[in-house]
């Protein structure tokens, strides 16, 4: 099966770009309730992942940055907890199931880098749960 039938393209995704303030991200993560949001650079490629828990614990270490500054800090300043990997749109569905079991979503990008979208955990899983069940269904019957 091909990486491609899980993508969700970049266009129904929010994403931010690389020069973004925390302000900005807590923002679009809020209006978009995202608990984590890809980055991307001036070209597009995908940069990083930037999770809830990364901003949290920036705005709680970092002397000086509260909500109300937050505008003033780039999400350059913000410690990463863990890194979100990325896959190749002709990864192996393996390779991305290894990362889906530890990734809400995964980034996909092209042979430049360019973030062209995500692969979603819980659309990875609805997939298998449908697969799982019909073959149930067909062996009851």
């Amino acid at each position: 099966m091909n990486i491609a039938f899980f993508l969700l393209p970049k266009e129904e995704v929010a994403c931010l770009n690389i020069n973004s303030t925390i302000r900005q991200a807590l923002e679009k993560m809020e209006y978009h309730r995202y608990t984590a949001i890809p980055v991307l650079d001036d070209k597009g490629r995908y940069a990083e992942t930037i999770t809830e828990g990364d901003l949290l614990w920036t705005i709680k270490n970092k002397e000086g940055l509260t909500f109300e500054t937050s505008h003033r800090f780039s999400i350059a300043t913000i410690v990463k907890d863990r890194i979100i990997h990325s896959v190749h749109i002709n990864a192996e569905m393996e390779d991305l199931l290894s990362l889906i079991a530890t990734q809400n979503f995964v980034p996909v990008v092209d042979d430049q880098s360019v973030f062209i979208g995500i692969v979603r955990r819980s659309d990875i899983i609805e997939y298998c749960s449908k697969q799982m069940f019909s073959k149930r269904r067909e062996n009851v019957t």
